[in-house]
This record gives C-alpha cells, structure tokens and sequence, in this order.
C-alpha cells in the first residue's frame, strides 16, 4: 500500500489540510454568532416544524405566542425558516422586538424568512444550536418532526446534566406531544433511565397566556 494514504484515497497531508480549514470555518461561525447576539437581551427560542403552513393553528400559535413574548420584553430566536419558525419571527416583528433567524444552509427546505430582522447563516448544526440555547431564557417546543426532538432532548439533557443553567423548557399542544410524554413515563421512567424528578424539567402546556406566566414566575422566583 502506498505511504501517506488513507483507504488509497486520500492523501495525508491532504486530509490534515481539509480538517484544519474545517476548525477554522467552525470557529468563523461562533465567531459571527456570538457577534451578532452578543448585545441581545431577554430572549426565548421557539422550535418547530418548517413544514407547517400559515393557515394552520400551530402557526397561528406559534405567532401569537411570539406577540405576547414582545409584549414582555422578551426578543425571538427562531431557526430562520419556514412554517412555525416564520411565524414567531412574524409575531415578534409585529411586537417590535428583535427577531432573530438562525438559518441553516441545507439543500432542501430551509430558506430564509422575510421576517427575521437579524439573520445569521449556518453552515454547522451544533453551532448554530449553541446559539439556541446560549442566549435564551426559555425554549419553546412548538410541533415538530426529527429536528425539533432532537433540539428538545439535548437541551434536557444538557440542563438535566447540570452543563446549562436551568429554565422553562415548554412543549406546545398537547395533543401533539401527549404519545411522547406518555412513552417517556412508562418507559424512561419504568425502566429506571431516567429519575423521577427529571420529569419536572419541562412543562406541557396548550394556552399561550399560561406558557409566558410559566416563563415569568419562574425569573420571578428566581429574583426573590
């Protein structure tokens, strides 16, 4: 076999080059996020489906909860995209709060929405989802598929784990989310993967008004 080549492909020197570049495009990012969101205040990342169309009520939701959220001083991290994302950057445009697009460079579905007053490109999922939990004082889980379950239960894990400070963390609908808490109890929690009280560390909740009291009793107790 020839020196210097992986699986008689890819030269050494080569592969090292392309990680290093690689290191450097992923601190470029951070680095551009952390620029950009540096000087945000109160804020609150809202997930959900980029498949959800306007006319939907978990769109209406979705918007009308980043209203509220405005109303209370609280700016709108989103993914950027369409669906539930588009209309909490909707609804915290209308607020007049900042409203912030974390987009992510994909070849299919995500493209950017009209209503993110700042828009930041990703290339890199796991930086774009530091940005997510770096700068939010809650999460909101609205409906979702693959990524949205994925965003939900690393930051359960990275809040129950003790490596982020605790906050609201909200799931949206429960009609929705009803099967997965169900499985979660009987079987996380019947086969011992999890601890009881890890169950307390998101609520299940459908009315706006009662989603944004949760968030702000929780700094309320929090001050006293």
């Amino acid at each position: 076999m020839e020196k210097n080549v992986i699986n008689g492909k890819y030269p050494i020197n080569d592969f090292k080059t392309g990680e290093s570049w690689r290191l450097f495009k992923i601190m470029g990012e951070f680095v551009e996020g952390i620029d950009a969101l540096h000087n945000l205040g109160p804020a609150v990342s809202i997930f959900g489906s980029a498949r959800t169309n306007p006319g939907h009520p978990y769109y209406k939701k979705a918007e009308q909860l980043s209203v509220l959220f405005a109303k209370k001083g609280y700016a709108v991290i989103t993914g950027g995209g369409g669906g539930i994302m588009e209309a909490a950057n909707k609804g915290a445009k209308r607020g007049g709060v900042e409203s912030i697009g974390l987009n992510i460079s994909l070849p299919f579905e995500q493209k950017p929405n009209p209503y993110a007053t700042t828009q930041i490109e990703f290339n890199y999922f796991f930086v774009r989802k530091v940005m997510f939990l770096k700068y939010a004082q809650a999460y909101i889980i609205m409906p979702g598929g693959f990524g949205t379950l994925d965003e939900l239960f690393e930051t359960i894990t990275l809040i129950q784990t003790q490596k982020i400070r605790k906050m609201p963390i909200i799931l949206v609908d429960k009609d929705y989310w009803d099967g997965l808490i169900h499985w979660v109890q009987n079987k996380f929690l019947e086969e011992k993967m999890i601890s009881e009280k890890d169950l307390d560390l998101f609520h299940l909740l459908d009315d706006p008004e009662d989603i944004i009291q949760v968030v702000e009793d929780f700094y309320q107790t929090a001050d006293d």
